[in-house]
């Protein structure tokens, strides 16, 4: 059966490799990686994409703005449970590179407890005041309303959502990318059904949408965890990697590594997703309809960064596995070709989706006038997405190496220093419009500018052989 995600992957790679600008072998290896997490990223993706969609077309704009205004606050707590799995993949891949498997649980055990400690208490605030924080950042009250029965509701997912993330990362760090890809691109499938029962046949609306996340996301903890245990997956096999889920949780050590290398992670995170706070309450200044446009463009932009997904953690895992063999030179030319491969791929999506911007935005709004914002505003992320694909491709490396700290830097320089007060000067000026076309555009120049110059620093290594008896365990 055709795979079209596939066929386009390994397609760009054959063009690629014929124009003399990656390697044969290499490629096939980033591939085999990379196209099942875009896969499971598509499906993720769609699925919360769908979600907007659904709530549009049965609630209308107040609908779509306020589920834009919650999706923030989990999406902080889902950007932590990231940078936490960030840490995971460098310590999994590393020690898997290096052929210690037998402590590859323990990382996992560990990145476990870290990302409980720093949800939970988030799903006790989220749950009791999720009025107050929607009112922070959004307008008109029944945009408001939705807001907050989505963000109470939505918050239960959070500890499952970083979870899943961790027990992912932990396949892909060992290797795996297909597993991953059927459970949780299998489960995002099966929500969306799910959530349109929830959404339009129990006329639940944001609470179904909200309550159907929480679902699958117990459901992919529960598949992956299981899995993780028993080392194998009916249906899908063996595993790379096995889970004692009796032993130990603490060690002093993964801990240590765990915390240098994951907290940069989460902060760039945060950093890139905490924005979207003051940014859509400055947008919020156009009025709803504006909003409304703003939120559906930022979930086409989120569709169209599935790939990055894909090659970054292509990128990471093999990166890291070089690294812990000690094959530096191998570790230079994966990150390099990874890094090019992802920039096509991200060229080709963007100009497809800037052609079909129009009928996408009919998808979502059916007001004559929010179409046409809403097309212009995906036509400006089209653009800004590329740049998106420079940051993914060149931070594998970075994550793979532990060399972390500079991409958090260039996130809050792009974000507080560029992209708000441009949407402000949009809102206040003559500007208009333009500002938040100019904001798409340098919420990602900019850090992408600074991810690739540390890139091609290469003290990336240098990190590495610093970081490299911590990450794989001394004998």
């Amino acid at each position: 059966m055709l795979n079209p995600v596939r066929a386009t992957i390994e397609g760009i790679g054959r063009l690629l490799v014929r124009l003399n600008l990656i390697e044969r072998l290499r490629a096939r290896r980033i591939s085999d990686l990379a196209w099942p997490r875009i896969v499971t990223g598509l499906a993720r993706m769609s699925k919360a994409t769908a979600d907007v969609a659904m709530v549009g077309v049965a609630l209308g704009p107040a609908a779509i703005a306020g589920v834009g205004y919650g999706v923030p606050y989990w999406t902080m707590t889902f950007m932590l449970g990231g940078g936490i799995a960030g840490g995971t993949i460098s310590l999994v891949s590393q020690r898997y590179g290096a052929g210690r498997y037998g402590e590859i649980g323990r990382a996992v055990r560990v990145s476990v407890v870290a990302a409980l400690l720093v949800t939970l208490p988030l799903v006790v605030v989220f749950w009791t005041l999720p009025e107050p924080l929607i009112r922070l950042i959004g307008t008109g009250e029944e945009a408001i309303a939705y807001g907050t029965r989505y963000l109470r509701v939505a918050s239960l997912a959070m500890p499952f959502a970083a979870l899943n993330l961790i027990g992912s990362r932990t396949l892909i760090g060992a290797d795996d990318a297909w597993t991953p890809m059927i459970v949780r691109a299998g489960g995002a499938v099966v929500n969306v059904g799910v959530n349109a029962v929830l959404i339009f046949v129990l006329d639940m609306g944001v609470v179904g949408a909200a309550l159907g996340t929480v679902i699958g996301s117990i459901g992919g903890v529960g598949i992956l965890g299981w899995g993780l245990a028993k080392g194998r997956l009916p249906y899908v096999g063996a595993l790379p990697v096995r889970v004692d889920w009796s032993a130990s949780y603490w060690d002093p050590a993964d801990i240590r590594y765990l915390a240098h290398i994951s907290t940069p992670l989460a902060l760039r995170k945060v950093a890139q997703n905490g924005g979207q706070f003051p940014l859509l309450a400055i947008v919020g200044l156009f009025g709803p309809n504006v909003v409304a446009a703003f939120v559906v463009a930022l979930r086409v932009r989120a569709l169209m960064n599935t790939p990055g997904w894909g090659f970054g953690l292509a990128s990471s895992s093999l990166v890291g596995q070089s690294l812990g063999a000690g094959q530096e030179p191998e570790a230079d030319d994966y990150a390099r070709d990874t890094l090019r491969f992802t920039v096509a791929t991200y060229a080709l999506v963007g100009a497809v989706v800037f052609v079909v911007a129009d009928p996408i935005s009919a998808l979502f709004v059916a007001e004559e006038a929010v179409r046409d914002t809403t097309t212009a505003l995906i036509r400006a992320a089209c653009v800004s997405v590329l740049l998106w694909g420079v940051m993914n491709g060149a931070m594998g490396p970075l994550r793979a190496s532990g060399d972390t700290t500079w991409p958090f830097y260039g996130q809050l320089a792009g974000l507080f220093g560029f992209a708000l007060p441009l949407a402000y000067l949009g809102a206040v000026t003559s500007l208009g419009i333009w500002g938040l076309y100019g904001t798409l555009f340098v919420e990602t120049a900019v850090p992408a500018t600074v991810i690739y110059y540390r890139y091609r620093t290469e003290k990336w290594k240098l990190i590495s052989r610093r970081n490299r008896t911590a990450a794989v365990g001394s004998a």
